[in-house]
C-alpha cells in the first residue's frame, strides 16, 4: 500500500517543477465558515491562526499561533463537498452550533494552483495519500510547496470525503482574486437551505440536526 513520506526539501521540489492548474476569473467557489466558536472568521477571511490539527494543508509553521503573513482559505466548487469536508468529524450538520454560514463567490482574477490530483505527487516522491493520508505529513508538504513555488497561490486536491471531488486550499497569495462581495451568503440555519441540506446529508449519510 502506498504511503506518504516526508516531502523533499524545497530546492529539490523546485528542480522537479510544478504541475500548475489555472482557475480563471469567474470560477465559482463555495465555502462554509463559522462566525463563532474557535477561530471565527468572515466569508473572505484567510485564517491566520495555524496550523490546526484538523486541517490538511495549513502551511503555517509550527507551533500553532497567529501569523501576520501566512493565511489559508479552504473552498470547493460544490456545496456538497463543503458539507462533507467541514462536518466530517461528527458526520452531523448542526446549523446552530458556532453559527455556520455558506458563502459562494466568483474569483475576481485568475489563480494558479499546484495540482495534487494528477501525477505530480508521485513524481515529487510522494503518493496520492497526500489527499487522504496523515494530515501532519500533508501539512509538511504544503509548507515545502509554499516555499518552493512562489507562483503557486494554493493547492487543488481531491476530497477524501466526497468522491474525490475538487477542493482548493488557497494561500494568502490568492487574496487579490477574492471579490469584494459574495454571490451567495446565508446562514446554514436559513429556512431556504433546509431542503438542500437535507438532501445532501441524506446522500452523505450525515445527520441534519434541528
Amino acid at each position: 500500500m502506498a504511503k506518504l513520506p516526508a516531502p523533499p526539501d524545497p530546492e529539490e521540489l523546485r528542480w522537479i517543477g510544478a504541475d500548475l492548474r489555472a482557475l480563471p476569473a469567474g470560477t465559482l467557489l463555495f465555502r462554509i465558515y463559522f462566525r463563532h466558536g474557535d477561530h471565527p472568521g468572515g466569508w473572505d477571511e484567510f485564517r491566520r491562526f495555524g496550523p490546526l490539527a484538523t486541517a490538511r494543508f495549513d502551511h503555517h509553521p509550527e507551533p500553532p499561533q497567529t501569523h501576520g503573513v501566512r493565511g489559508i482559505l479552504y473552498a470547493a466548487p460544490l456545496i456538497k463537498t463543503c458539507v462533507a469536508e467541514v462536518f466530517q468529524t461528527g458526520r452531523a450538520v448542526d446549523p446552530g452550533r458556532r453559527e455556520p454560514w455558506l458563502a459562494g463567490f466568483a474569483l475576481a482574477g485568475e489563480i494558479r494552483l499546484l495540482n495534487l490530483r494528477g501525477d505530480w505527487p508521485t513524481r515529487a516522491g510522494g503518493s496520492m495519500k497526500i489527499n487522504s493520508g496523515p494530515r501532519p505529513i500533508a501539512r509538511r508538504w504544503s509548507r515545502a510547496i509554499h516555499e518552493a513555488y512562489p507562483v503557486v497561490a494554493g493547492l487543488l486536491y481531491a476530497s477524501s470525503m466526497h468522491a474525490n471531488e475538487e477542493v482548493v486550499a488557497l494561500y494568502e497569495r490568492a487574496s487579490q482574486a477574492i471579490p469584494a462581495r459574495p454571490q451567495v451568503h446565508v446562514p446554514l440555519s436559513h429556512p431556504g437551505l433546509y431542503r438542500e441540506l437535507d438532501r445532501i446529508c441524506g446522500e452523505l449519510g450525515y445527520a441534519l440536526l434541528p
